[in-house]
C-alpha cells in the first residue's frame, strides 16, 4: 500500500523510543564511555599477548555490553539475546540491525580478559577522575558500609568444607578438573541479622539469624553526591571493620567518617586520628549496662547520615539484582566492580537531571 511505513523504519522507531524516555539514551548522553578506552585497550593488550589474538569487537562496545548485563541482571546468554532483540540495546551499543552482535562466549571472554588483567581498579579510578572533571568531587565526608552479595550455594560435605577453609583442595576433587571448575572455593558462609516484623500482640522485635553464602562488597560513598569512591571485595565471612583502612578515601574534601558499630575498634579509631579523619562511627552499648541516653541520641543523629548508604545497596540488589554467577573471588571482584561503576553512572544521570534548568 502506497505510503505505508515499513517495519524497519528505524528512524521512526528510534524517535518513538526517545519520546518514551529511553533510559539508555540518557545514559549514553551523560556518561563519557570513550574516557575508558585507553584503560580498556591497555588491559586487553596485556591479556591478548598470552592468547595470541585480539577481541573481534571494539573494547568500548564490549564494556557497554557488560553495563547492559549489569543494569538488567542478565546472564551471558540472555545478554546476547537481548542485544539482538532490543532496539534500545542496539542503539546504546552503536549497532545497526544488520550488524553482527557479540555472542555469549565473546561477552564471557571479554570479562575474563578484564579479570586476568586485574583492570577494574584502574577502570574505576579512571571513571572517578571523569566524575571529578565534571565537578562531582568527593565532598562533605564519607559513609562506610558493606553488604553481602550472594553466590550459588555450594553443597559440600563437612570434610570438603574443612579442606576448603584450610586452603586445600578436597581429596575427592583432585584429578577432577570439571568438578573443580564448578566449585567456588573462595566464597564463604556467614550469618546476617535482620529484625523480625513486630507481632500483633505487641511483643518486641527480635534479631533473625539468616545464613548467607557469597562475597562482600565493602564501599565508601561521599556524603555530598552519594557516589561510591572506594571499594574492595572479600568473602562473606570477612569482618567489616577490618576493611575500614582499605576503603577510606583520602581525597574527600571533608574529614568526617560515618559507619555502624562494626567499624568501632581501638585500631580503627587510632588509624582515623593518625590520618586526619574525624570519627562519626556509632558507639556500642556497654556490656551488661543500658545504653546511655547521650550515646543513644548521638547514634541516632549519626544514623540520619549513615543510613544513606543503604540506597546504594538497595539499587544494586533490588534494581540491578546483583548476584555472583561466576566462580572465584577474582571474577567476583570484576562483577562487583562493574556494579559499583554502573551505580555511579546511574547516579550521575540522576544528579545531572536534577541540576538541569527547567
Amino acid at each position: 500500500m502506497k505510503g505505508q511505513r515499513g517495519f524497519f523504519d528505524l528512524d521512526e522507531r528510534y524517535a518513538q523510543l526517545s519520546k518514551s524516555g529511553d533510559p539508555l539514551e540518557r545514559l549514553s548522553a551523560v556518561v563519557n564511555f570513550e574516557a575508558l578506552r585507553y584503560r580498556l585497550e591497555k588491559a586487553l593488550k596485556r591479556s591478548d599477548r598470552a592468547k595470541g589474538g585480539r577481541p573481534p569487537y571494539d573494547c568500548v562496545l564490549m564494556f557497554k555490553a557488560l553495563v547492559l548485563q549489569t543494569l538488567y541482571n542478565l546472564s551471558d546468554d540472555q545478554t546476547e539475546f537481548q542485544i539482538r532483540d532490543r532496539l534500545s540495546f542496539m542503539r546504546f551499543l552503536g549497532l545497526g540491525v544488520n550488524d553482527a552482535a557479540p555472542d555469549a562466549k565473546t561477552i564471557w571472554l571479554f570479562r575474563e580478559l578484564l579479570t586476568e588483567a586485574k583492570a577494574m581498579d584502574k577502570l574505576f579510578a579512571r571513571f572517578n577522575a571523569v566524575l571529578e572533571e565534571q565537578g562531582y568531587l568527593a565532598m562533605s565526608g564519607q559513609i562506610v558500609d558493606a553488604t553481602i552479595v550472594a553466590a550459588p550455594r555450594q553443597r559440600n560435605t563437612d570434610g570438603e568444607k574443612e579442606a576448603i577453609k584450610a586452603g586445600r583442595i578436597p581429596d575427592d576433587w583432585v584429578g577432577k578438573p570439571a568438578k573443580l571448575r564448578q566449585k567456588d572455593r573462595d566464597a564463604r558462609w556467614t550469618v546476617k541479622y535482620s529484625k523480625a516484623k513486630p507481632k500483633a500482640d505487641g511483643k518486641p522485635q527480635v534479631d533473625l539469624a539468616i545464613p548467607a553464602f557469597g562475597y562482600k562488597n565493602h564501599i565508601s560513598t561521599d556524603r555530598r553526591h552519594g557516589m561510591i569512591r572506594k571499594w574492595t571485595v572479600t568473602d562473606a565471612a570477612a569482618h567489616d571493620g577490618a576493611r575500614l583502612c582499605d576503603v577510606l578515601d583520602k581525597n574527600n574534601t571533608a574529614s568526617a567518617v560515618w559507619a555502624d558499630t562494626a567499624y568501632r575498634s581501638k585500631k580503627n579509631e587510632a588509624f582515623m586520628e593518625k590520618n586526619g579523619f574525624v570519627s562519626q562511627v556509632h558507639r556500642k552499648k556497654p556490656k551488661g549496662k543500658p545504653m546511655p541516653e547521650a550515646t543513644r541520641r548521638a547514634n541516632a543523629r549519626k544514623s540520619m547520615v549513615r543510613s544513606k548508604v543503604e540506597h546504594v545497596f538497595a539499587a544494586q540488589k533490588h534494581r540491578m539484582g546483583l548476584f555472583i554467577r561466576t566462580i572465584g573471588i577474582e571474577r567476583a571482584k570484576t562483577k562487583i566492580a562493574i556494579a559499583n561503576m554502573v551505580y555511579n553512572m546511574q547516579r550521575l544521570v540522576w544528579l545531572n537531571a536534577r541540576s538541569a534548568p527547567g
